[in-house]
């Protein structure tokens, strides 16, 4: 039987998730405000919140400095590109080890997963000169590649999480009606499983929207994303807050769009599984 909560306590947790919930996004909300105050203004001690000289011009000099369009261009592509990549290769896995596992599934799940706590820079080295011989230095199909193997175990872990919810029964169904391997992967899980596959998509394009590492490291000009047309606002002769403000914001924009409008699914994808 549910607990009865009181209206006190409704409030306080309410007013509670909201000053963490401001705490949390007053970073993003600060490089906003930021974007629109001259540079004199953004570096002013004590800093100014609301109360400046609003101004346009830190967006209108990055666009005459940068083709703004290319960078989001080449992270579309690098996202979409990664994101489709790693299916092809997640949905056989996750199903695999949903419904045909063995008693060393569990230790490759971790074994996976391990994999996201090594340090990038460790293989550094190899990738670089792998690319290098390759032709796939600055190129979208290598960055598409690397962004791929770097977010699969998040991909197969969140796909075998809600593939182990959908009931063996139907599987067996299928195949007792003559279902071959195909038909029961695209016509029978495939439909069932849609919430989750697309909070994967979603995950995996944020995740790819934001890598920096190796966007920095292994691009130049061609496949240059939006990390790399932010960076390129800091220079020897110092940072200037304000443009770099408006660079952030250009680069952030569309992520947050997509987030605010799928963050039911997003917070669904992610908590399923863990709570039944």
């Amino acid at each position: 039987m549910a607990r009865a909560v009181s209206n006190r306590r409704k409030i306080l947790t309410t007013v509670v998730a909201w000053v963490v919930g401001f705490l949390i996004f007053f970073p993003i909300l600060w490089t906003i405000l930021t974007s629109f105050k001259p540079e004199i203004e953004a570096i002013a001690i004590p800093p100014k919140f609301l109360f400046f000289n609003w101004t346009t011009e830190n967006y209108a000099a990055i666009q005459e400095q940068r083709n703004y369009f290319s960078f989001l261009m080449n992270s579309i592509y690098l996202s979409l590109g990664s994101t489709f990549l790693g299916l092809v290769f997640a949905i056989p896995a996750a199903w695999a080890m949903a419904f045909s596992p063995t008693k060393r599934t569990k230790d490759v799940l971790l074994w996976m997963l391990s994999t996201k706590m090594m340090p990038a820079v460790g293989a550094l080295v190899p990738i670089t000169i792998l690319f290098r011989t390759l032709g796939l230095l600055d190129s979208r199909l290598g960055l598409i590649v690397v962004l791929t193997l770097i977010n699969l175990p998040i991909v197969v872990w969140m796909l075998y999480t809600y593939f182990k919810e959908i009931p063996g029964e139907i599987l067996e169904a299928a195949r007792m009606d003559g279902a071959n391997l195909r038909q029961e992967l695209f016509r029978v899980l495939a439909p069932m499983a849609v919430p989750g596959i697309a909070s994967t998509i979603l995950l995996n394009v944020i995740l790819a929207w934001n890598e920096a590492f190796w966007t920095l490291l292994l691009t130049t000009t061609n496949a240059a994303p939006l990390s790399a047309f932010i960076a390129s606002f800091s220079s020897p002769q110092g940072n200037f807050y304000a443009k770099l403000s408006a660079a952030s914001t250009l680069a952030i924009a569309p992520i947050l769009i997509i987030g605010w409008f799928s963050q039911k699914q997003l917070v669904r994808g992610l908590t399923f599984g863990a709570v039944k």
